[in-house]
């Protein structure tokens, strides 16, 4: 490589460091200060931005809005807190199975906040440390990612796979999600059953228990009870979640059967509706009716956390991956003699790169959007590509997220926390086995299935 393409390498890897220090948003913003760069003093051809996964993320994102906005997100955290209080004793494991699955359902990690209050007060009054199910159920909120079919990873990875060759027919929104759903899951509980036994009992534990020695920490750690089960619901929050379960019910149908989406075109040129363009419809619907038929006030759908983190997501993932394909695009002949030959006989290195710029990018979706493409322009093998895709999360290396962040904050009791080093933080271990365990599920259902 010549001393061009190194220097805008590190271009690329200064504003993704610096844009880390602001968040996604800043992430996305200071991706622009790249491209200005690169347009006028390497004078390169800028790229194309992923308008495609940027429309549909966009109509996942109004409809996930406005569903909060109608409480319907609250209603599917109820029925989760039911589950983990009439099973105390086993809160480890069913927590994040929970904070997996309503990721799963609501596409976004960020409904783990109202249920990390729920899981410390179980945990802390059953004698368990808090530690254990609360850091498991941080991770699992995040790998859930890879396996909803809603989320903002998954829509863009159908996008960016429709391109890819080396298949007798594009991928799938319910092939992706035939691999990402039970390695996810996997790895889940692997990193569940790992974390019932880490660290001291809370009986055992001389830090804690000399704590809990002054009567005001002990009121400050046992506290009063968070409970969503005192809540009364109006009858719209339960229509809101039941019509964005139908949509995505829809889309799992229109992904699995092709022919079921309707012919677009005149005459002999007429083909099925494409399976992006098909969520886009039913997301804007859904989130139409949930709009007009569930008393929601607009104004306040801007307000809410899924709004925000996902506007936030849309910012980064417009700036980095413009930033990215322009120089990918302008170096695109060396970069596929240089790399392709290493990523064909060594095929865990894409999964290394992704995990890698995850953590610099703090995003599972904007990691895909500056990686997928690469990986698909080089030749990866498509099954290569749907295997790891777990590896899109990597951002627990650092307890930098606002998850784990929002994790530690709740624990009132201390068990939960950044270590001494940093990196010997709660998160670390469960995020591993996680990633590990989903990476290599991934890697034998794709030969199994494929």
């Amino acid at each position: 490589m010549d001393a061009n393409i190194i220097m805008e390498f590190a271009v690329i890897l200064c504003c993704l460091l610096a844009g880390a220090r602001y968040g996604g948003y800043g992430l996305g913003l200071i991706s622009g200060v790249g491209l200005l760069i690169f347009v006028s003093i390497f004078h390169l051809q800028p790229g194309k931005p992923p308008v495609d996964v940027l429309l549909t993320i966009m109509a996942v994102l109004g409809c996930a809005s406005v569903l909060q906005t109608a409480g319907g997100l609250n209603v599917m955290m109820r029925f989760a807190e039911k589950l983990l209080r009439r099973h105390p004793n086993h809160i480890t494991l069913l927590a994040p199975l929970t904070t997996w699955s309503l990721t799963v359902m609501c596409g976004t990690g960020h409904v783990v906040y109202t249920m990390f209050p729920i899981i410390y007060d179980i945990a802390i009054k059953k004698g368990i440390r808090p530690e254990r199910p609360m850091a498991v159920a941080s991770i699992a909120s995040q790998i859930g990612i890879c396996a909803s079919p809603v989320s903002v990873a998954v829509v863009s990875m159908v996008a960016i796979m429709a391109k890819a060759k080396g298949l007798d027919h594009p991928i799938s929104l319910i092939e992706l999600l035939s691999i990402g759903a039970p390695a996810t899951l996997c790895g889940t509980i692997a990193a569940a059953l790992w974390s019932m036994r880490r660290g001291k009992d809370l009986d055992k534990d001389p830090e804690f228990q000399a704590r809990i020695r002054d009567p005001e920490q002990k009121q400050y750690i046992y506290g009063e009870s968070a409970t969503l089960l005192d809540k009364v619901f109006p009858r719209e929050a339960y229509w809101a979640t039941w019509i964005f379960f139908a949509a995505i019910g829809v889309v799992v149908l229109l992904g699995a059967f092709p022919e079921l989406r309707p012919l677009v075109g005149e005459g002999a040129k007429a083909k099925a509706l494409s399976m992006n363009l098909a969520i886009q419809i039913m997301m804007l619907s859904a989130g139409a009716f949930i709009l007009m038929l569930c008393k929601v006030k607009p104004q306040d759908v801007p307000n809410g956390t899924v709004f925000k983190a996902g506007m936030v997501a849309v910012i980064s993932i417009f700036g980095v991956a413009w930033m990215a394909d322009t120089v990918f695009e302008a170096h695109f002949t060396l970069l596929k003699e240089s790399l392709a030959g290493v990523v064909a006989a060594k095929p865990w290195t894409y999964a290394i790169v992704l995990f890698i710029v995850s953590k610099l990018v703090n995003s599972q979706a904007a990691a895909i959007a500056a990686i997928a493409p690469l990986g698909v322009s080089l030749g990866v093998d498509p099954k290569v590509m749907i295997a790891f895709l777990p590896a899109c999360y990597g951002y627990f290396i650092l307890p930098t997220y606002a998850s784990d962040l929002a994790c530690i904050g709740f624990d009132r009791s201390g068990t939960t926390r950044i270590g001494r080093f940093v990196i010997n933080h709660s998160f670390i271990v469960p995020g591993l086995i996680g990633v590990g365990t989903g990476c290599l599920v991934g890697w034998l259902l794709v030969k199994l299935l494929f």
